[in-house]
């Protein structure tokens, strides 16, 4: 990892251990967070989705960046700095350039369908807290669409330094390539890993580490590194997991995963609700297998 571009490599977006009575378990997180970094992991992405931040109070939310930071370090430290104004967004970009990250993840504005005038002042906004951004495209939840014309645009008037691509085209790739080639592309969905590694991604912000680390650096590394056979080989071992990634019950999806594997994924807080028995079965399975093959 490169003190100028914290974004690139493997980044996990962290699942936030909550105790039952669904209270945050700070010395949890801590140690998870500690966990990923020594399974070789570049970093970790707190206040994300996976994250859960939009159920969790400011002062939550503050001390779950302080958290990762003591644990790590500010530079492998990527918060997500989401909120449905941007003056709020730029108060958690100043948050984070406090606790001592040296770089921010903003989604834009997704409280309503907002046009290119709103995110262009959306990002210029946040971007005067003095941080790099990452834009996080994920037109999926936010009815809010980066485009690669968008992107490059955003990227020419300095306000992006690299985007996490989640709309599962990976077509776009090539495109944000031709239009920005300075613009790093991070692999924003764990089951397109291969398809945008294979067309020059710098960075991974994950899920299924959180689960499998080390398996998942070796996958990344091999695809970035254009070892085919090690990359197809393990793509193929962990895609029936890497799936859930991009399913509504993501969160709890991973969560499971890490109770399977013996770390503690735990609850999740409402409006999320468990799995359904059959989720949960599924789940289970495919987790297992996993690690019988990745460990065989």
């Amino acid at each position: 990892m490169t003190d100028h571009r914290p974004w690139r490599g493997v980044l996990v977006a962290t699942a936030l251990p909550l105790n039952d009575d669904l209270s945050v378990d700070y010395d949890r997180y801590a140690e998870h967070c500690a966990w990923l970094v020594d399974n070789g992991c570049d970093g970790v992405v707190p206040n994300g989705s996976l994250g859960e931040y939009q159920v969790l109070t400011a002062e939550e939310r503050a001390k779950v960046v302080e958290t990762a930071v003591s644990a790590v370090g500010g530079q492998r430290v990527l918060p997500g700095v989401a909120a449905y104004g941007s003056a709020e967004s730029r108060g958690w970009a100043e948050q984070a350039r406090e606790a001592g990250c040296r770089a921010v993840m903003l989604l834009p504005p997704n409280a309503y369908r907002a046009d290119e005038r709103s995110v262009l002042a959306h990002y210029a906004e946040v971007a005067r807290a003095g941080l790099p951004i990452v834009a996080y495209n994920n037109p999926i939840d936010t009815k809010v669409d980066l485009v690669p014309e968008l992107l490059a645009r955003l990227h020419r008037e300095g306000h992006i330094h690299a985007v996490k691509e989640f709309s599962g085209d990976v077509r776009r790739a090539y495109r944000i390539a031709e239009l920005a080639p300075e613009l790093d592309l991070l692999i924003g969905a764990d089951d397109v890993l291969l398809e945008l590694a294979i067309a020059g991604a710098k960075g991974w912000v994950a899920g299924y580490p959180n689960a499998l680390p080390a398996a998942s650096v070796e996958l990344y590394r091999a695809a970035v590194d254009g070892d085919l056979a090690t990359a197809g080989r393990l793509y193929r071992q962990l895609h029936p997991l890497l799936r859930w990634d991009s399913q509504v019950e993501f969160v709890q999806a991973i969560k499971l995963s890490m109770d399977v594997v013996g770390r503690h994924g735990g609850p999740v807080r409402p409006p999320r609700m468990p799995l359904l028995p059959e989720q949960e079965a599924a789940i289970r399975a495919a987790t297992e297998k996993a690690v019988a093959a990745v460990l065989a």
